[in-house]
């Protein structure tokens, strides 16, 4: 039988910050079916500005169908030529494909003992992945939890320098409705992250 290892003790605040990169990996990667839905519309916030996006996100999963969300997720993500965004750090930092940083992030997941999922065909700067990349590295899920210090590393030259942009994007784009909720949390998200890296001196 194989030995099981026990997870890997983090803070509280550490595995809240997990769950929500995770969740935002979650709901990008696909559309929403009914069982994430049905957990967004249980989400609950406070009066804080991520608070506040977290219920708005919530009012309107509740009255989201899943066969809408697919519609506006293939508007917004897939289609040759139509879709409305490119959810990929090469893109929003070159304005090409499969660019400089997407060779950076593969030498960085190398050194982490990160890989692509086999049955995984996008490219690893996509916006999903690398929110499942900062979960696991706040987890452990690539070892030890990452030291506070490699986290502002690995979040500063992958997601900082353009992951707000592509949330305040996601926003305001035209085909969004559940998805301009989820991009008012994840910039918001990315804004809280970005200051507590600054402030942390790590």
């Amino acid at each position: 039988m194989e030995q099981q290892t026990a997870a890997p003790v983090i803070a509280e605040e550490d595995r809240l910050r997990a769950d929500l990169y995770d969740f935002l990996g979650a709901i990008l990667a696909r559309p929403a079916d009914a069982e994430l839905l049905r957990h967004c519309a249980a989400l609950t916030g406070d009066e804080s500005g991520l608070g506040q996006a977290i219920q708005a996100l919530a009012r309107v999963a509740a009255v989201s169908s899943p066969r809408a969300v697919e519609s506006e997720f293939t508007a917004l993500f897939i289609g040759l030529g139509r879709r409305e965004l490119l959810p990929y750090a090469s893109y929003y930092l070159t304005g090409f494909l499969n660019e400089k940083p997407l060779a950076s992030l593969r030498r960085d997941m190398a050194a982490r003992g990160m890989r692509r999922a086999d049955n995984v065909y996008e490219p690893e700067d996509n916006i999903a992945s690398l929110m499942e990349m900062m979960a696991g590295l706040i987890r452990g899920r690539f070892g030890a939890p990452a030291s506070l210090a490699d986290q502002k590393t690995f979040f500063g030259r992958h997601v900082g320098p353009w992951a707000g942009h592509f949330f305040a994007d996601l926003e305001a784009a035209r085909s969004s409705v559940l998805y301009a909720s989820v991009g008012a949390v994840g910039r918001v998200f990315m804004e809280i992250e970005a200051e507590g890296f600054r402030m942390s001196g790590a």
